[in-house]
């Protein structure tokens, strides 16, 4: 019997049906609805980066046969490693996976491929095959209490597409890591029925066990941290990156993937520069408020509960966002900023409401060689609703818009002194924050051997590429002018200039030969 939570025989958790959605954040659309995904919510189903890599290689309708989609399934068979290609099915509707492969990745990459190659718009409509309809009319009669008779048929015959392993699951967006390679064929499962939907009662317990396994992770987390202080930054076992890749993936294991990231992050900042030991040390330190804070998250108020949660990796279904009170003003687009993540480009628009003057954050994804969501133009305004996620977070969802965008729109300017009071804030409600906005009224010089942005009451230190800095340079002529920056812990980033004519967008793009100076 295997005691893994992780397989497939054994847990409980993306069970179709059954309790809270326990897998990544996906969009409504392919959640009851059949519009066409886009590759935001594909990342997001996405076991691993890595996965999604391996998926990319075979996202080529050259690799596949019999493929074909309709308004609720993605079907095809995909040559691999095996004598026979490997038959795979997706439900995009309710959200469900099997394939005949081996892998224990949920979904495994010739699912991930399927919803890649319909993203693109390449995969044929047509009739599904009897398995698969066969399949989905299983699914439904489950769904409504019925049940097809025809949907018993044993695994292996031609009524059975693929195994267990991909039955139902809908994945964790972080419980996978690795080169993305599939198992060896005797480690397949053996195949049996799909579950029945769990009782609210069941679906209460794998949340529960699903806070321990985060609170187990956050211990060993501590420990770790406790070992690293010991033995001191000089130890020789901090320059090898597996050193960290190895935490990363146990914390990956317990469900904590925000702190899986950070550390990941953390181990490219060792050795990069003479100042690199003071750094890492002041990283160590926020990793152990947020161990120790997330062992005790019952125990906090709520808002900083919320926080802690979303610090450590606690995902929030986008239904439960989206079902909330949203926040309805003018929403200006004051800045842009993307930043690569292993093969996934992370884009955030900063939003700053004109009647209420909050900052709100929108994240979008794209896997490697797609486009990042385009909707929100720097320097336009657009009447909507935004639904916005637990705690102090800025991050908020677009709802309903009103209207087309407003064009050449500036966000209030304030003084670095106000700006700096606005950031210590949010700082203070949150330790572990890495990137606030702000629009101020300033001026580009030189000071103390780096640029800063300056006014007659303060500085702030920048930090961007010299093409950035060169460009607001040249924009603003050492002038006065209204920028909106993004603050991070080693200095501001420019994102905007903001011109009477134009808004001038001079964000990072997600490029790896992007480089900060000071």
């Amino acid at each position: 019997r295997c005691t893994k939570s992780d397989c497939p025989k054994t847990s409980t958790r993306g069970q179709q049906g059954g309790g809270d959605w326990d897998g990544p954040v996906v969009s409504s659309v392919g959640m009851g609805s059949t519009g066409r995904w886009t590759i935001e919510q594909v990342v997001a189903v996405a076991p691993s980066p890595s996965s999604l890599g391996a998926a990319e290689s075979i996202a080529t309708p050259q690799r596949w046969i019999d493929l074909g989609c309709d308004d609720r399934s993605l079907w095809g068979r995909c040559s691999g490693s095996g004598a026979e290609p490997y038959e795979t099915a997706v439900d995009h509707v309710d959200v469900a996976w099997r394939c005949s492969c081996p892998s224990r990745k949920l979904p495994c990459k010739h699912a991930v491929a399927l919803l890649v190659m319909w993203v693109r718009g390449v995969v044929p409509e047509a009739a599904p095959p009897a398995a698969v309809a066969r399949w989905v009319r299983a699914r439904a009669g489950r769904a409504d209490g019925t049940h097809d008779r025809e949907s018993t048929a044993t695994p292996g015959t031609d009524a059975a597409i693929g195994t267990a392993t991909g039955t139902a699951a809908t994945g964790t967006g972080t419980a996978a890591t690795g080169s993305g390679g599939d198992p060896e064929p005797s480690d397949r499962p053996e195949p049996e029925p799909e579950p029945a939907p769990l009782p609210a009662a069941d679906a209460d317990r794998a949340r529960d066990e699903r806070v321990a396994r985060m609170r187990e992770g956050l211990v060993e987390l501590d420990r770790w941290l406790e070992d690293r202080i010991r033995t001191g930054l000089s130890d020789p076992s901090l320059a090898r990156y597996a050193t960290w890749d190895d935490l990363a993936a146990r914390l990956v294991d317990a469900r904590a993937g925000a702190l899986a990231n950070r550390i990941r992050r953390l181990a490219g900042v060792v050795g990069s520069d003479p100042d690199w030991h003071a750094r890492v040390l002041a990283e160590l330190g926020v990793l152990h408020l947020l161990a120790q804070a997330g062992q005790r998250l019952p125990d906090l108020p709520g808002a900083l509960a919320d926080s802690v949660a979303a610090a450590t990796g606690w995902q929030v279904r986008h239904a439960d966002v989206l079902a909330g009170v949203p926040d309805t003003d003018h929403w200006i687009v004051a800045g842009r900023s993307d930043t690569r993540e292993d093969r996934i480009e992370v884009r955030r628009c900063w939003l700053r409401g004109a009647s209420s003057g909050r900052w709100a954050m929108v994240l979008s994804f794209a896997a490697y060689r797609q486009s990042l969501d385009t909707s929100l133009t720097v320097g336009t305004a657009v009447r909507a609703d935004l639904h916005r996620y637990p705690g102090p977070a800025l991050r908020a969802l677009v709802g309903e818009r009103f209207g087309d965008p407003e064009p050449l729109v500036t966000p209030p300017a304030s003084s670095i002194i106000e700006a700096c009071d606005e950031i210590g804030g949010a700082i203070a409600l949150e330790p572990w924050l890495e990137r606030h906005p702000a629009t101020v009224l300033a001026a580009m010089t030189r000071g103390s051997g780096r640029w800063m942005l300056t006014d007659d009451a303060g500085h702030l230190p920048l930090v961007a590429s010299p093409r950035a800095l060169a460009t607001v340079l040249a924009a603003t002529g050492g002038e006065l002018a209204t920028l909106t920056v993004e603050w991070t812990p080693h200095g501001v980033i420019p994102l905007t200039v903001h011109a009477a004519d134009r808004a001038l967008d001079v964000g990072p793009v997600a490029d790896p030969s992007f480089v900060e100076v000071a």
